[in-house]
């Protein structure tokens, strides 16, 4: 299932514009354009993994929006990235001293947003990176760094491994081989968009053809993982 993220801005550009970078990027995202709406999105379970926050709302700051979160007792673990123009390091602080777990100055690149938002993930939950993963046989442990199929370990590098865990974290959803070398590769190294395409090959071959259906390719879009084989 996908993470959760509700983002809040009262600018509707600048919500779709983060609605679209999330969900390109995997992640479902919830609106809300002002206090009222974001409180409303807040009592729908299943509540949202991470929430984007605008400093600067209609009626209500996001920093009153802040401690409201962190006051309520199934609200308060939620991580919250500040969203806002206001640079300076006093509001900063105001924004971290509130319970904010990160803070992001517009403008901002959506690959900077993605970066942070991860960060905060890994950090408030760094338990979900650490269970093991299991379809069709095939198990993915992230502790020992095995992949076992069937019980039978499998060899394979540790670059087909990142995709694989990519991949089984992320299943159902179609990933271009540029999204993929974000992902998997990171975004401060170079290398070749075909090279994905060799790694795919190399991954499919290490899982065995009692799984290498698993991967799949998507013409003209690129691969997905997919347990409807």
């Amino acid at each position: 299932m996908s993470r959760k993220i509700l983002v809040v801005d009262d600018e509707a550009p600048i919500r779709e514009m983060l609605v679209f970078v999330l969900e390109q990027n995997g992640y479902q995202a919830v609106e809300a354009e002002d206090f009222d709406s974001a409180m409303d999105a807040l009592a729908v379970e299943p509540y949202p993994e991470m929430i984007l926050l605008d400093w600067m709302l209609p009626g209500s700051s996001g920093i009153q929006i802040a401690k409201k979160i962190k006051q309520n007792d199934h609200t308060r673990k939620i991580p919250i990235i500040m969203l806002t123009a206001r640079g300076e390091e006093e509001d900063k602080i105001k924004g971290l001293e509130v319970g904010a777990d990160d803070y992001v100055t517009k403008p901002f690149s959506p690959k900077e947003l993605m970066a942070r938002i991860k960060a905060v993930i890994r950090r408030v939950s760094p338990t979900a990176l650490e269970e093991a993963i299991e379809v069709h046989g095939l198990r993915l442990d992230p502790i020992s760094h095995r992949v076992t199929s069937s019980g039978k370990e499998l060899d394979m590098g540790p670059t087909e491994f990142k995709l694989l865990h990519f991949f089984m974290t992320h299943p159902e959803r179609v990933y271009s081989r540029e999204q993929l070398l974000d992902h998997v590769w990171g975004t401060n190294v170079y290398v070749e968009d075909r090279t994905v395409d060799v790694h795919i090959r190399r991954l499919r071959k290490a899982i065995t053809a009692a799984h290498d259906k698993l991967v799949q390719t998507v013409r003209g879009s690129g691969y997905r993982f997919s347990n409807k084989v």
